[in-house]
C-alpha cells in the first residue's frame, strides 16, 4: 500500500507542475490549447520546415525554399517547429495521433473545414488566400479566443501569442 501512495502522490506532482505554468483559467480551456501553452512555455524556436519529420514534434529544419530575413539559413541546424510543423505537433498530441499529417499549410487546410460563425479555441486560423479553386496560404497558428492565436512566427522567433490581426491576409478558421 505504501508504494501505491507513493505512486499517486508523484503523479499529482507531475500533473501541478505541468499545469502549474499554463495562464490562471486554461485548465477549462481545450486540450488542445492548454498543450499549445504548455508547449510555448518551453520556448521552442522556430525552424523553417521544422515539425515535419516522420513523426510530429521539433525537429531540424531545411533550407529549401527558405526566404526568410535572417543569412544565411539557420534552419537546417535549429531543432524547432515552422508554423504547421507546431499545429500537427499541438493536434498530434491532443487527439493521440498524426491527426493533420505531413505536409504545410496547403495540406493542413484540405484535411479540416472552415467555420464560418463562431469559431472556438483550438480551431486553426489560416493565412493566406483560400478559394473553391486554389489554396495558397502561408501561416497558420492554433485560435487562444478574443482575436489571439499560438503561432511559429518566423525565423529568430519563439513559439507565442500573437494578435490575429498583425498578419493582414486572415483566410479564416478552420476545424477538424
Amino acid at each position: 500500500m505504501g508504494r501505491r501512495r507513493l505512486a499517486v502522490a508523484a503523479a499529482g506532482v507531475m500533473l501541478l507542475t505541468a499545469t502549474a505554468s499554463m495562464p490562471l483559467g486554461t485548465r477549462a480551456l481545450p486540450l488542445i490549447v492548454q498543450i499549445a501553452y504548455e508547449i510555448e512555455q518551453r520556448g521552442i524556436p522556430y525552424a523553417w520546415g521544422g515539425g515535419h519529420a516522420p513523426r510530429p514534434g521539433p525537429s531540424n529544419g531545411t533550407c529549401r525554399g527558405y526566404k526568410g530575413r535572417i543569412k544565411p539559413c539557420p534552419a537546417a541546424r535549429t531543432r524547432g517547429l515552422d508554423c504547421s510543423g507546431f499545429a500537427r505537433w499541438v493536434y498530434a498530441l491532443a487527439h493521440g495521433k498524426d491527426v493533420l499529417g505531413p505536409g504545410n499549410t496547403n495540406d493542413h487546410v484540405r484535411r479540416t473545414r472552415r467555420v464560418k460563425a463562431s469559431p472556438m479555441p483550438g480551431d486553426l486560423v489560416f493565412f493566406g488566400k483560400i478559394t473553391k479553386k486554389s489554396v495558397k496560404t502561408h501561416h497558420v497558428g492554433i485560435y487562444l479566443g478574443g482575436g489571439k492565436m499560438m503561432n511559429a512566427p518566423e525565423t529568430g522567433a519563439v513559439v507565442r501569442i500573437d494578435d490575429i490581426a498583425r498578419l493582414k491576409d486572415f483566410a479564416g478558421y478552420y476545424r477538424l
